[in-house]
């Protein structure tokens, strides 16, 4: 006779601990001439992303803006789900011909996207100085590859 074991007993520590949401996000859209800037402040977790993504989605779907610079000089941390939100906005971006970047990213921030080989698809810049006067990257970047080896353009 087989008898059933919970993976997690009844009495167990791990059933009566919750996790705190934690510090919440503060975000703020600015104009600096054309570029529209989003400065975050706060982690970027699987609590808050929902946040940025919500704000990142009005800005390219809904306002349309032509170039989006979002500030992280006040992000420490951001997790896989921030990450993905991120990627959602640049996907977003590219479709409809906005220029999308990163600046002030933190250590970690930088160590999450080298880990995941992203860094080099975003457009990075250290400081706000520096991506307002960096040009927009040659627009055929951002083309597909054929898929057949050759370099050719889709």
């Amino acid at each position: 006779m087989t008898l059933f074991r919970p993976c997690i007993a009844t009495d167990s520590l791990a059933k009566k601990v919750s996790v705190a949401p934690g510090p919440p996000i503060k975000l703020s859209t600015r104009q600096q001439g054309e570029v529209t800037i989003l400065d975050l402040r706060g982690d970027i977790t699987l609590f808050n992303s929902p946040e940025v993504r919500k704000a990142l989605m009005a800005l390219l779907r809904d306002q349309r803006v032509p170039q989006l610079f979002v500030n992280m000089t006040g992000v420490k941390y951001v997790d896989s789900s921030g990450i993905a939100s991120l990627v959602e906005g640049l996907k977003i971006a590219r479709d409809l011909g906005s220029r999308f970047l990163l600046y002030g990213l933190s250590k970690p921030a930088i160590t999450v996207l080298e880990l995941t080989h992203l860094l080099r698809v975003f457009e990075v810049h250290g400081t706000e100085e520096e991506a307002l006067a960096a040009l927009p990257p040659a627009a055929d970047k951002f083309t597909l590859s054929a898929g057949d080896g050759t370099g050719e353009s889709a």
